[in-house]
């Protein structure tokens, strides 16, 4: 399974925006000391959250991001699908004639990695913010 930096990375900033906003805007500044992460790509990050809805920016002196939901309303799935990052555990689309091997046919354990990727895209699509900054990492069935 790949997962880049851009959806990790887009994941730290907003649990760290939901965990620091206090009611008031914070600076990516202060996120990208808090977390290491480059201002530069924190700025490319926050423009894709930005055009999502996931985040609002307040310009000034005290500006900068807020979350445009409370945490409890963001759900991880959400995030990586406003940066555009995938979740796949195999290399050929899923319609496609072709199978991973650049053959006619599937790899003999397609099956399992797609379910895979079905487990995890539900194990994401459960998890939110507020789970993130609450500490709830347990299974919620």
């Amino acid at each position: 399974m790949k997962l880049t930096t851009k959806g990790r990375y887009a994941v730290m900033a907003l649990a760290d925006l939901a965990k620091f906003d206090n009611g008031r805007p914070v600076s990516l500044r202060d996120i990208s000391l808090r977390q290491g992460i480059s201002l530069l790509y924190l700025e490319q990050i926050f423009s894709k959250l930005k055009k999502n809805s996931l985040v609002k920016s307040i310009r000034g002196v005290n500006g900068g991001y807020i979350l445009t939901k409370s945490p409890d309303e963001i759900k991880l799935s959400n995030i990586f699908t406003a940066v555009q990052e995938e979740i796949k555990t195999v290399r050929c689309k899923k319609d496609s004639k072709k199978g991973c091997t650049g053959k006619s046919t599937k790899c003999i354990t397609h099956n399992l990695w797609d379910e895979l990727e079905l487990h995890i895209q539900f194990f994401f699509n459960k998890k939110n913010l507020g789970d993130l900054i609450k500490g709830n990492f347990q299974n919620k069935n």
